[in-house]
């Protein structure tokens, strides 16, 4: 049993092993890009982003009401003509399809990296960045934390439903990371033996 065990050790700890490690990294943080990107182009899912645009310093102007935000803002599922309207004058439509084309770009950039390392590295670094903005949210969006409506469990270190969406970018973050210190290796020892 205990040379199994070895024999295991061994095999997950081989260069193929790592290889195989990366390339799934890359495709996770192409699949996350891509289907939000696309999603991002629904209007459940430019609805759902109002309350972190709204409130960030970085990206409130792209709306013409920011801070009418929160009288507007609908469940995912339920329509209301009404709330629609405004988010179409607000600006909201464009500004998230303008985000999940961005989204798209970055997805596929990172998955291209299975066959074209400059790409992939760029795809990676723009993985690796996008984290800082999206983390940013959990300073700037009220929404972002458990509201005090009677609760003991409210506020820090109490993550909503939002939060908790935002929180999972620490993983997107590190996963760029490793695909970058990956690629620049494989592009140093690639020069080093031409």
């Amino acid at each position: 049993m205990t040379k199994l065990y070895h024999n295991a050790l061994r095999l997950v700890a081989s260069q193929r092993s790592d290889r195989l490690g990366i390339a799934l990294m890359k495709i996770a943080i192409a699949i996350i890009f891509l289907w939000i990107g696309y999603l991002k182009f629904q209007p459940y899912e430019a609805d759902s982003i109002t309350t972190f645009v709204a409130n960030s310093p970085f990206m409130r102007f792209f709306y013409a009401h920011p801070a009418e935000y929160a009288a507007h803002l609908t469940k995912e599922g339920v329509l209301i003509p009404a709330q629609r309207a405004w988010q179409i004058a607000n600006n909201t439509y464009a500004f998230s399809n303008g985000l999940g084309t961005v989204e798209i770009i970055i997805g596929t950039l990172t998955l291209s990296g299975l066959f074209s390392k400059p790409l992939g590295l760029a795809g990676a670094v723009l993985a690796f960045l996008t984290p800082f903005v999206t983390l940013s949210f959990l300073v700037t969006t009220p929404e972002a934390w458990v509201p005090a409506l009677g609760d003991a469990q409210h506020g820090f270190p109490y993550l909503s439903g939002a939060g908790r969406l935002v929180i999972k970018d620490v993983a997107i973050l590190a996963g760029g990371w490793i695909i970058i210190v990956d690629t620049a290796r494989r592009m140093l020892a690639g020069r080093e033996k031409a």
